[in-house]
């Protein structure tokens, strides 16, 4: 990841890009009011959608992708909220998790820390 002017650019594999993708749409099928978004991602439906759109490919090749710090923010945000919602009074549903975004809770904890580490080393002078 580089940083120029407040834009990071970064290349995704189809894997990663695939997750990020994940994590935004698990959420968007929750359909939570904006201001619940708001608390949740600091972004409303029309953003989440457009940061959405963006990531949509073919999720078969490795892309470039230019971000600001708001969409890593929402991007983050959405990797670390996905579990929450897979919390019930039994407890953390790691099945349930894996049955419907396909991928385990560590892919989406790995994949935030990977983006607040790619920020700091591009960032850090």
């Amino acid at each position: 990841m580089t940083e120029a002017e407040g834009l990071f650019r970064t290349r995704l594999t189809a894997a990663q890009t695939a997750l990020m993708l994940e994590a935004l749409r698990t959420l968007q099928g929750w359909g939570y009011s904006d201001e619940a978004l708001a608390v949740q991602l600091n972004a409303n439906q029309e953003e989440v959608d457009r940061l959405a759109e963006r990531l949509k490919g073919d999720h078969k090749t490795t892309r470039d992708f230019t971000l600001t710090a708001r969409e890593l923010h929402v991007i983050h945000s959405a990797l670390t909220a996905v579990a929450t919602t897979f919390i019930s009074s039994g407890g953390f549903s790691e099945e349930g998790f894996y049955n419907k975004t396909s991928f385990f809770r560590e892919n989406f904890d790995a994949m935030a820390l990977s983006i607040v580490r790619a920020v700091d080393e591009a960032t850090t002078p």
